[in-house]
C-alpha cells in the first residue's frame, strides 16, 4: 500500500479528476483512426521534447517531429546510425548530444507505450533495459548504460540566467545499498499498483522513491518519466490507461520545471530516507494530478489543431510540408516559391492560412517577414 494517507481534499480532487478522465477515453472511443494516429503522434514528439528538455537538451518539437519522420520510412523504422549523417549536417553537429538523447528518448518512450503491458510485473531487468536503450546513442555512456551507478550522484537544479546551482537530493551511494533499495521498490511497486485504487498516487510514490534512489549515473529525471507513464498504463484503471496515451504529462512539468524540482527537494528535505513514511510525498502528488489535469485541457487544443490541418488546401499542404522539410529555417516568400514551384499569390494566400490557423509564425513585416514553424 501507499506509504501516505491522501487527505479528503486530494481525494475529492482526485474524484473530480477521474470524471474528466473517463470523459476523454469516451471521446477516444468514438474518435476515428486517423485522428487518433496523428494525436498520438503529437503527444509522443511533445513528450520527447518536453522530457529531453527538462534535462536541458536544445532540440525544438519541430526539429523533433523531423528526426521522427527521417527515422522512419514506409512506417518501418530506421536505425540511426544510417542517417546520423544527415541528421547531423541539418540539424548542427554542435547538438550532438541534444540529438543523441532524442533518439533513445524516442525509442524508450515507443516501447513504452507500445509494451507497458507486457513489462507487468515490473522487474530491475526491465528497466535496466530501458535505461539501456534510452543512452544507446550516446557513445561517451556505454560504459554504464543498463547498470547501476558507479560512482555518487547528485540531483541538482540550474538556474540559467544566474547559473547557480542547487542540489536537490542526495540519493543512496552506489553499490549495495542502491541494489536493496531497487530490489525493495520493485516488491513494493508490483503489489501496490494492483492494489491501490488511485494509480496516479501509485506512480507518484513509485517514481519520487525511484528518483530518490538515483540508481543510474545519467538519464534517471527521463526514465523516471517514463516509469511515471508506465506505472499509468498498468495501474488498474482502464480510462487513465486508455487516455495517458493522448496527453503530454512531460510538456506541462517542463513548463513548471522550477516548482517541479522544488516540489521534489520539499517532499524529501534533499536526502534519501530509508523509509519512504519519513518522505511528504502529497505535495508531488497534487503537483503531478495538477500536471495531468493540464494535460488533459489541451487534447481540445490539439483537435481543433488537427481540424484546421485536414481543412487547409493543398497548395498549404505543400507550403506546410516545406516547413517540415527544414525545421531549422527562416523562410520567405521567394525561398517557398522556388522550393515549392507554386506561383506567388499561392504561396501568400498559403501562408496568411497557415498564419491565422497557427501553423507558422510570421518573423518581420513587408518583403523582409520570414516564417517559422510552430509545432
Amino acid at each position: 500500500m501507499l506509504s501516505f494517507s491522501p487527505t479528503l481534499k486530494l481525494e475529492k480532487a482526485l474524484k473530480t479528476l477521474q470524471v474528466d478522465i473517463v470523459l476523454l477515453a469516451q471521446e477516444l472511443s468514438n474518435m476515428d483512426e486517423a485522428e487518433k494516429t496523428w494525436l498520438h503522434k503529437s503527444i509522443l514528439i511533445s513528450t520527447i521534447g518536453a522530457s529531453t528538455r527538462i534535462e536541458n537538451a536544445a532540440l525544438t518539437d519541430a526539429e523533433i517531429e523531423w528526426v521522427d519522420i527521417t527515422l522512419t520510412e514506409d512506417g518501418k523504422t530506421t536505425a540511426y546510425e544510417e542517417k546520423r549523417t544527415d541528421i547531423l549536417n541539418k540539424l548542427s553537429k554542435d547538438r550532438e548530444r541534444s540529438i543523441e538523447e532524442v533518439v533513445g528518448c524516442r525509442e524508450a518512450l515507443g516501447l513504452a507505450y507500445i509494451q507497458a503491458d507486457e513489462f507487468f510485473p515490473l522487474t530491475e531487468s526491465t528497466i535496466r533495459g530501458m535505461h539501456k536503450i534510452l543512452l544507446s546513442y550516446y557513445p561517451k555512456a556505454s560504459s554504464y548504460a543498463g547498470s547501476y551507478k558507479p560512482s555518487p550522484n547528485l540531483v541538482v537544479s540550474v538556474n540559467h540566467e544566474t547559473g547557480e546551482r542547487r542540489t536537490v537530493l542526495d540519493p543512496t551511494p552506489p553499490g549495495p545499498l542502491t541494489e536493496a533499495a531497487m530490489r525493495d521498490l520493485i516488491v513494493w511497486y508490483n503489489s501496490a499498483i494492483k492494489e491501490y485504487p488511485w494509480t496516479i498516487l501509485v506512480a507518484t510514490e513509485f517514481v519520487f522513491r525511484f528518483l530518490a534512489i538515483h540508481p543510474f549515473q545519467d538519464g534517471n529525471g527521463r526514465i523516471g518519466r517514463i516509469l511515471f507513464l508506465i506505472a499509468l498504463m498498468q495501474g488498474d484503471d482502464p480510462a487513465l490507461k486508455q487516455a495517458v496515451r493522448f496527453i503530454s504529462i512531460d510538456r506541462q512539468i517542463e513548463r513548471h520545471r522550477p516548482l517541479y524540482y522544488s516540489t521534489l527537494r520539499n517532499v524529501s528535505g534533499g536526502k534519501y530516507r530509508t523509509n519512504p513514511e519519513d518522505y511528504n510525498l502529497e505535495p508531488l502528488a497534487w503537483f503531478f494530478l495538477k500536471m495531468v489535469r493540464s494535460a488533459l485541457d489541451e487534447v481540445s487544443l490539439l483537435r481543433n489543431r488537427y481540424a484546421a490541418m485536414i481543412r487547409l488546401s493543398e497548395g498549404a499542404h505543400t507550403v506546410l510540408a516545406c516547413f517540415k522539410s527544414s525545421p531549422e529555417k527562416r523562410l520567405n516568400l521567394s525561398d517557398l516559391v522556388q522550393e515549392t514551384g507554386l506561383i506567388r499569390r499561392s504561396v501568400q494566400n498559403a501562408l496568411v492560412n497557415l498564419v491565422k490557423a497557427g501553423f507558422l509564425q510570421r518573423l518581420g513585416r513587408g518583403p523582409s517577414s520570414r516564417y517559422q514553424l510552430i509545432f
